[in-house]
């Protein structure tokens, strides 16, 4: 059948049928293979992209070499729960973060087809909530596209810049003695103390757009028990950064006076492109967007509040779902235009 003789999408049973398939970062193998045949039978060409043995991502486009790419993730946080339609409201893990952006992207490529225009694509990737491997494995087939849209809850807003995070383990080392004896031994836990004190006096690395760096110590562990001086202890701090990684490592670098610094995983803020007619914000969060580079100069639009994202009420308003389909078209056309 012609895909043009298809009724449009139907963003609200897509966005259902894809909360209801559960997709929890390392499972998005079902949800994968579903979205690969519903975009099959809408006249897309799909390559399923290997990300591992079980999970891919998804490249669809109608054309060898789409200008522009729409992009979001199609894995979820746990715990799942199901799709329910309450009023105009979608819940179910995944409405909003990000299935609901999904189905409104691939509501607007079709749009688009049906009005002539063929040149928007889809990559959808596996992994984002995790360590972004789907992205980082996209980064490596791209093919000359000149935007990427990319979607995460921003109220359809379009992004003007988002932080990045430095996420490091703080390890101290001491020796172990009785409580008693307090001299023969070396606390773990005062040296992580100091060495955490120390953090709240230095000066982190500022941005006109983004702002001040901030941190949280998400965990603390160490000690034996409470009769023994500690031999161990470290913990795991998160930094929302607005600088290269190279700065904001110069920056906490004399933590190392006090404990280890182990780094564990970074990824740079990033500044985005944006179109004139649309309302703009600053996002602290990041996304796949340092890691897909190569697709093109990167936006970040897409509906639902990141307020309700990762939560037990997590959910979708229908209009803003279809006001967002009429957003990525005007970004679409408006990219288009652009030279």
């Amino acid at each position: 059948m012609d895909p043009l003789a298809l009724s449009p999408v139907d963003v609200v049973a897509l966005t259902r049928a894809l909360v209801d398939i559960e997709s929890t970062t390392g499972q998005e193998g079902e949800a994968g293979r579903y979205l690969s045949s519903y975009l099959r039978g809408r006249g897309f060409a799909v390559l399923e992209q290997p990300v591992d043995k079980t999970r891919f991502n998804i490249i669809a486009s109608y054309v060898d070499t789409p200008e522009i790419v729409l992009s979001t993730h199609f894995d979820c946080v746990p715990p799942f729960f199901p799709s329910r339609l309450e009023g105009s409201r979608i819940y179910g893990r995944g409405a909003c973060d990000a299935k609901g952006i999904l189905a409104a992207q691939v509501a607007a490529a079709d749009r688009l087809r049906r009005e002539g225009e063929r040149r928007v694509g889809l990559l959808f990737v596996v992994g984002e909530e995790r360590s972004a491997d789907g992205a980082r494995r996209a980064n490596g087939v791209a093919d000359g596209s000149r935007y990427l849209i990319n979607g995460e809850p921003t109220d359809n807003r379009l992004g003007t810049a988002t932080r990045g995070v430095l996420r490091v383990t703080v390890k101290a080392a001491g020796r172990a003695a009785h409580s008693a004896y307090p001299e023969l031994g070396e606390s773990a836990i005062d040296r992580l103390i100091d060495a955490l004190l120390h953090l709240r006096t230095l000066a982190l690395p500022e941005d006109p757009v983004l702002g001040q760096t901030h941190y949280t110590v998400g965990t603390i562990r160490g000690g034996v028990a409470s009769n023994v001086v500690s031999p161990s202890a470290e913990a795991e701090v998160m930094f929302r950064t607005v600088s290269a990684p190279a700065d904001m490592r110069a920056a906490i670098k004399s933590l190392e006076d006090y404990v280890t610094v182990e780094y564990l995983h970074e990824v740079a803020p990033v500044h985005l492109v944006t179109v004139p007619g649309f309302e703009q914000a600053v996002f602290p969060y990041t996304t796949d967007v340092p890691f897909l580079h190569a697709w093109g100069q990167p936006l970040l639009y897409g509906p639902g509040s990141i307020h309700v994202a990762h939560t037990d009420t997590e959910f979708i308003d229908v209009p803003e779902l279809e006001a967002a389909i009429d957003g990525y078209v005007r970004l679409a056309r408006s990219l288009l235009t652009s030279r």
